[in-house]
């Protein structure tokens, strides 16, 4: 029953209750599609004490099937250095793992377990989500199974420590809810696809959360699948992402909105070799735009190691062409 203010008996206007079911849908749709192919990870460590002495270490994580013969997607964080990974998925089916590879610097692994046609989550994209998306996170918070919270992507192009002195570039901010247990698990948006991998969150802050963006997972795995690892070129520079402003874009004769930012410039680098200064902006590498220092880091393979590679450089309005010299990632 309503009123004829059209608010329905109970004090809820009816235009609230649709938007809500609407919401509610695609929360609902989306645990559907994914959840099935969200696995909890448990892991056991052989780690030596102060004395020496042996024992084991146990930890938990979460993780998701990305293909149907039992290819894993995690966290290197989860599962780097164990000696045993066992995952359990909800319809109850649990498989020891096989590692595959992991990635420190992008904190990114693959395992795979000996299930077939496992449930599969559906891999979306992350170079064209915007600030205010709905974001869905599933995962296991303190062995909870398949718990799901959602939010909204906060902020773009974030970067935190790797546990191997690099940086996580090119990370997403969300403030859906995650808790220990959750890293590995798939960051969702309203298609009911993976947009990143849930990796981090700041101990003691309240809806600062951080996945690895879905596109550079897709070149992780890529590199895992083929190598066991990911082999880089090194230029030695730190970069963030920014947009290009519209009298530059003029001034330079390109349309394009964003490119990498140059912070610091490592001593003895490639990258201090071809000239390359702070504050400098980085928009192409070899004829191809770069619009971000995950598109960067990502161009930068193994395909350029020891390789002469032209860089677009901007610097004080003016288009300059650099040319480096990668070299293989220590």
């Amino acid at each position: 029953m309503e009123d004829a203010h059209g608010v329905a008996a109970g004090g809820t206007h009816t235009d609230d209750r649709v938007a809500l079911d609407a919401y509610s849908r695609t929360v609902v749709d989306a645990v559907a599609s994914l959840g099935p192919a969200v696995g909890a990870i448990s892991v056991r460590r052989r780690l030596a004490d102060r004395t020496g002495r042996k024992h084991d270490v146990s930890g938990a994580g979460s993780g998701f099937a990305f293909t149907p013969d039992g290819f894993v997607l995690t966290n290197s964080h989860v599962v780097h250095g164990a000696s045993v990974v066992h995952v359990v998925f909800p319809d109850g089916s649990e498989f020891d793992a096989d590692p595959i590879g992991d990635d420190p610097t992008t904190d990114l692994a693959v395992v795979r377990v000996g299930g077939s046609g496992l449930a599969v989550a559906r891999l979306g994209r992350s170079a064209t989500l915007r600030v205010g998306q709905l974001a869905i996170a599933i995962g296991n918070p303190y062995g909870f199974e398949n718990t799901v919270t959602a939010g909204v992507i906060s902020a773009l192009g974030r970067s935190l420590p790797a546990r191997d002195g690099n940086l996580i570039e090119d990370l997403i901010q969300t403030d859906a809810a995650l808790n220990p247990g959750n890293s590995g698990g798939p960051l969702v948006n309203s298609a009911s696809e993976v947009i990143g991998v849930n990796t981090a969150i700041i101990p003691g802050a309240q809806g600062l959360c951080f996945a690895v963006g879905v596109d550079t997972a897709r070149w992780v795995v890529t590199q895992l699948l083929a190598h066991g690892r990911v082999r880089r070129a090194f230029i030695g520079l730190t970069g963030v992402t920014a947009a290009l402003p519209r009298l530059l874009q003029r001034a330079i004769g390109v349309e394009q909105a964003n490119g990498v930012r140059v912070g610091d410039v490592a001593p003895d680098s490639p990258a201090l070799t071809a000239g390359i200064e702070p504050g400098d902006w980085i928009i192409g590498l070899d004829g191809v735009a770069v619009s971000s220092i995950g598109e960067l880091r990502r161009q930068l393979d193994h395909t350029r190691i020891g390789r002469l590679c032209a860089v677009r450089v901007v610097r004080g309005g003016k288009l300059l062409h650099a040319v480096i010299t990668p070299r293989e990632q220590r």
